[in-house]
């Protein structure tokens, strides 16, 4: 049962997990969130339509009916749960993960997450116990659900006017490809863009710095103001500006205040951004008067927290950006629209996105660097009890790891969900701090705990 994780199910398929696995799991969905109707839908792996079958079954089985999107990005998913009252919905997909990969994102009413501690924690008891999944004695009926028009009437209210703008996306053989030309139209140049679940250009994951390279290169080649790329499901997004750069995904949390402060005119908003996010982020932020909130990383904990804040976005080192108007959920697509509206402004005013970045962003930053160690509690303690002691940190957060702020610089070490790792990242004022800050890290840490940095 190694698939089941902080914020989903996933894992490489029939190894981690299987058809009964993707059965039980829609067999304890209804009465786990007292649903008799369940949206579902599904990427293009090439595994996810069997996944689609033995989940369907069991929902059924279980005396609650389906209501298929069939083809479907995570954000139609979201936006059906809550657009048309569903207690219970489950997107097929492992996002950015390689094509032998799948998994299973599960919402309850409102779209809000389902995560280990909220409810997948249950069903993999109930799946380890063996408890018994007899078919109800009436069973529920399959549906087949349309909600692309209400989900494109939706997203059409952020579009912006892009005509003035060179355009470049990279689709990634995702789900962006079943909105972006919609929306886009025609005019952008584009790669990756069709559907093919065996991710054959590269895996849907842009964070990694290789599979952005044809993007980077698409915006040299076109002189684009702007290039743009999706990962495998579109609910994450990513940026990069006129100069062929990746554009760091937290400081556009910070670049969004130019929609919703400036042209929409709200007034103080709130903000969520997560524990390894740049100082440059709220620095940025107080010119407008946002209120600034940190929270734990993952949409299971992040699109909540946004809710109880009431904040008006939010967003997340992973490209995750999180909406009051989309349900306080996250949608690659909707991002997307107000950051290009947002460029096409500044390209009127005669400013380029690389240079309102580069005003922005006043640190170096280390990158997550990982370090292999088996003893991840008493790594994290000695780290942050060394620094504390030594360096008299401003502020001290003590969830997801630990989050230490000292005047010219921070350092946010986490564990992994799933690894023996440690997630380190450290932001200074210039580069000879931080690798200072760096190097007595992995010293006490390979001394002390015999941690290997992964190169």
């Amino acid at each position: 049962m190694g698939a089941f994780h902080a914020y989903d199910i996933r894992g490489i398929w029939n190894v981690d997990f299987n058809a009964d696995t993707a059965y039980k799991v829609g067999y304890f969905i209804p009465g786990l969130l007292g649903a008799d109707k369940v949206l579902i839908g599904r990427d293009c792996r090439t595994s996810s339509a069997e996944i689609r079958d033995a989940l369907a079954k069991g929902i059924c089985d279980a005396g609650a009916d389906v209501y298929d999107l069939g083809l479907s990005s995570t954000p139609l998913v979201y936006f059906g749960t809550a657009h048309y009252g569903f207690k219970a919905s489950v997107q097929i997909t492992a996002s950015h993960n390689p094509a032998e990969y799948n998994g299973m994102k599960v919402s309850r009413e409102n779209a809000l997450p389902v995560g280990l501690d909220t409810g997948l924690g249950q069903i993999k008891e109930w799946i380890e116990s063996g408890r018994p999944t007899p078919v109800s004695e009436k069973p529920g009926v399959l549906r087949f659900l349309d909600a692309r028009k209400d989900y494109l009437e939706f997203l059409s209210r952020y579009k912006g006017d892009y005509s003035g703008l060179k355009l470049a996306f990279d689709l990634s053989n995702g789900m962006a490809n079943l909105f972006a030309k919609e929306i886009y139209g025609e005019g952008p140049a584009y790669i990756f863009d069709t559907l093919d679940g065996s991710f054959p250009n590269h895996d849907p994951n842009p964070l990694v710095p290789k599979n952005v390279k044809p993007l980077r290169k698409l915006v040299k080649e076109t002189g684009a103001d702007v290039g743009v790329i999706y990962d495998g499901d579109a609910d994450r997004v990513m940026f990069v500006d006129d100069k062929a750069r990746f554009v760091a995904p937290d400081l556009i949390i910070a670049l969004m205040a130019r929609y919703f402060v400036e042209e929409r005119g709200e007034k103080n908003p709130r903000v969520l951004q997560e524990i390894r996010s740049s100082k440059s982020v709220g620095e940025y932020l107080q010119q407008y008067g946002a209120e600034l909130h940190t929270w734990r990383v993952g949409r299971a904990f992040a699109a909540p927290k946004l809710r109880e804040i009431d904040g008006l976005w939010g967003g997340e080192l992973a490209g995750h950006y999180y909406f009051k108007d989309f349900f306080y959920s996250d949608s690659g697509m909707l991002a997307s629209e107000i950051v290009l509206r947002i460029v096409a402004g500044l390209k009127k005013e005669g400013k380029t996105l690389s240079s309102v970045i580069d005003g922005m962003s006043h640190y170096v930053n280390s990158g997550e660097i990982n370090f292999r160690v088996e003893d991840k509690a008493g790594a994290m303690e000695c780290i942050k009890d060394y620094f504390s002691q030594h360096f008299e940190p401003e502020r001290v957060m003590d969830f997801d790891g630990y989050r230490l702020e000292f005047r010219d610089w921070w350092f946010n070490i986490r564990p992994s969900n799933t690894e023996p790792y440690l997630r380190f990242i450290c932001e200074a004022r210039d580069k000879g701090l931080m690798e200072r800050m760096i190097a007595i890290t992995e010293t006490m840490l390979g001394s002390l705990f015999d941690a290997k940095r992964e190169r």
